[in-house]
């Protein structure tokens, strides 16, 4: 039997140009300025303009495009001073998910996160800053679920995508992993420790220094 096509217009068409529109964003696959150009998107992922117009809007709401006037939307760009301002806010938040996951997170959670530090330093010390990265991005990931603050999970889930360029741009830096890499273990100890204040102490001090680094 044939394979049902997807819809090219409605609702599910919207969300499936949205989900590979984003991905492609947060992948870095779509450049920060890019133009994107409602006609091709729509070719290439087989739906309507208006499905793509409807994608593109709800783009612009989680920050990721912005649109021109008389000239389409583009990929948004993200300064650094708008990058500083982002990590500030992070700071807030994602303390406030470490504190809640030293005190809710279980002793099989506590272990992916002692796996993760392993895992991070094996990469620092094999030099693969990329593997770092992503490992780096999946230990905060962590953190977040564990701490069990929905609200504040949602809330970082938007920042940190505007982040993407910054932060790979960060990761590939010379000495930027090695130099992070004792803050996360820094964080991953205090949440062992069951200890709230110093695991939100410990994730204000990484986002310092990645404030610090940004601004270099």
């Amino acid at each position: 039997m044939p394979k049902e096509a997807r819809p090219s217009t409605g609702e599910q068409a919207k969300q499936h140009a949205l989900a590979q529109l984003r991905q492609a964003i947060l992948h870095g696959e779509m450049a920060p300025a890019q133009r994107l150009v409602e006609n091709e998107l729509a070719e290439q992922f087989g739906v309507t303009r208006a499905s793509i117009r409807a994608a593109l809007i709800d783009l612009e709401a989680q920050g990721l495009v912005e649109r021109i006037r008389n000239r389409g939307s583009r990929v948004r760009v993200v300064t650094v001073e708008e990058a500083v301002a982002i990590t500030e806010c992070r700071m807030v938040l994602e303390g406030l998910c470490a504190a809640k996951a030293a005190v809710a997170a279980s002793d099989e959670q506590l272990a992916e996160l002692t796996e993760l530090g392993t895992a991070m330093t094996k990469a620092v010390a094999d030099g693969e800053p990329v593997t770092y990265s992503e490992l780096n991005q999946e230990l905060h990931a962590k953190v977040r679920e564990f701490s069990g603050q929905q609200t504040a999970v949602d809330l970082l889930e938007r920042l940190n995508a505007q982040l993407v360029r910054h932060r790979f741009q960060l990761a590939l830096r010379p000495g930027r992993p090695q130099h992070s890499l004792n803050e996360h273990l820094a964080m991953i100890e205090a949440i062992r420790a069951r200890d709230p204040q110093a695991a939100e102490t410990a994730v204000r001090a990484h986002l310092i220094s990645v404030i610090e680094a940004l601004r270099d």
